[in-house]
């Protein structure tokens, strides 16, 4: 039976706290707008970042890179704030070249399909009246295998047609809708550096990266004609490796990188004038931003909390003075310093627990909105939308104490008085 009768003043001061808030509806939302912003900004980021997370591991690092697989380059990628002096020491490092390709691909050990490319990202190609540019790239034939692609229709290069350097290509899909509208284009010509290629594949739809798609390519056998427009000869732009799982893959990497070392006559003491790109490499950029924006969220929300707070603050000492003579009346009915103490707290928490509710629809609608209207992606933290709850509660407790206790000891004749 004591457990009723002790809820029975927070229970009043609930109800005592929403005919307040009804009684003063704009007072009350501009005293929750700082909390409102805080939380909002808290959901948003975090759903936000949270997306980036996800969608750099699957579709950015996995789809760029690849599972289990790397690639042989002269300079990283992808690189963010390199001084002008690292970025000069990378431009004169040396190509890939062929007989270091082949060189690394005979001497590891650990079982990895290889295959050389070269790229260009805006050639022109045409059919009949029909014009474009494209990213051609000159590829050996476990490419394929190594991106992990599906066709959509017809086949790859044979391990013939690679060794002969065949006028065959595979094109992707976004090649296939400019230059083949409505048609299958499987035997139908492309042509590509002013020679006709026949359409052997269609690589399926990949979809896009931060907007940008991924089917507006098509591939050549390495030792086609059309290499001669990508790159120079003995030249490797990219060499990709892909082994059977991610321990065998950093046994490839390691032995990849002391082969290289040994081909191009590295001292110890020389750093490699090479470089080794997985996918942990590429999001290694992803991940120092990310670390940065979830080092800096709670200082930005703390900062519109404790505005939020010191708003609910002063508006609650307002409200004591306002309503000394209530407190009085109250206090000459029998109600206890707990109750007076227990109204103006529930009275503040309330307030900024509805700031932390509608914040909380905010952040969600802006990250859906971001979502839905830009490349980028947002995916919901559950622990988010509990931590603003915690917040907002905190936050009202907080700002709600003193004014509380201010009205608590009020005296019941000297607020009797009170005009």
């Amino acid at each position: 039976m004591s457990r009723p009768g002790a809820l029975m003043p927070l229970v009043e001061a609930v109800r005592l706290a929403a005919r307040t808030l009804r009684a003063h509806k704009l007072k009350s939302f501009f005293s929750l707008f700082g909390v409102l912003i805080g939380v909002t900004f808290l959901i948003a980021v975090v759903s936000i970042v949270q997306g980036m997370n996800r969608y750099m591991q699957e579709r950015f690092a996995n789809g760029l890179i690849g599972v289990n697989t790397f690639e042989v380059r002269r300079m990283p990628a992808i690189a963010e704030n390199v001084p002008q002096d690292t970025w000069r020491e990378w431009l004169r490092r040396p190509r890939i070249n062929y007989r270091e390709a082949a060189f690394v691909a005979e001497r590891v050990k650990t079982p990895a399909v290889w295959a050389r490319t070269c790229f260009e990202d805006n050639l022109p190609v045409s059919r009949g009246t029909l014009r474009g540019k494209i990213e051609l790239r000159a590829v050996d034939e476990p490419y394929f295998r190594i991106k992990n692609y599906a066709l959509a229709a017809g086949r790859t290069f044979t391990p013939e047609e690679a060794r002969t350097g065949a006028a065959v290509v595979v094109i992707g899909d976004l090649v296939r809708e400019k230059f083949f509208p409505g048609l299958d284009p499987l035997g139908r010509d492309l042509v590509i550096a002013g020679l006709p290629y026949r359409v052997i594949g269609v690589v399926a739809p990949q979809g896009t990266l931060f907007g940008l798609s991924l089917d507006r390519f098509a591939a050549v056998p390495f030792t086609a004609p059309a290499r001669r427009a990508l790159c120079a000869e003995n030249v490797v732009h990219e060499y990709w490796a892909k082994t059977d799982g991610p321990a065998s893959m950093l046994a490839a990497v390691a032995e990849t990188q002391q082969f290289m070392r040994i081909v191009r006559k590295l001292r110890p003491d020389q750093d490699d004038n090479f470089y080794i790109q997985t996918a942990e490499g590429a999001l290694g950029t992803w991940a120092k931003i990310s670390r940065i924006l979830f080092l800096a969220l709670p200082g930005l929300v703390g900062i519109s909390l404790v505005v939020g707070g010191i708003v609910i603050m002063n508006i609650m000492l307002v409200a004591v003075s306002e309503r000394t003579r209530e407190v009085g009346i109250r206090k000459a009915l029998g109600a206890r310093r707990r109750d007076i103490l227990a109204q103006f707290v529930v009275e503040a928490a309330a307030l900024s627990s509805l700031g932390a509710v509608l914040g909380i629809g905010a952040g969600l609608g802006l990250a859906a909105a971001v979502k839905s209207l830009t490349p980028l992606p947002a995916a919901v933290a559950p622990w988010s939308i509990g931590l603003a709850v915690v917040l907002g509660l905190a936050v009202g407790i907080g700002a709600g104490a003193y004014p509380a206790s201010r009205a608590a000891r009020l005296d019941p004749i000297e607020a009797l008085r009170a005009e």
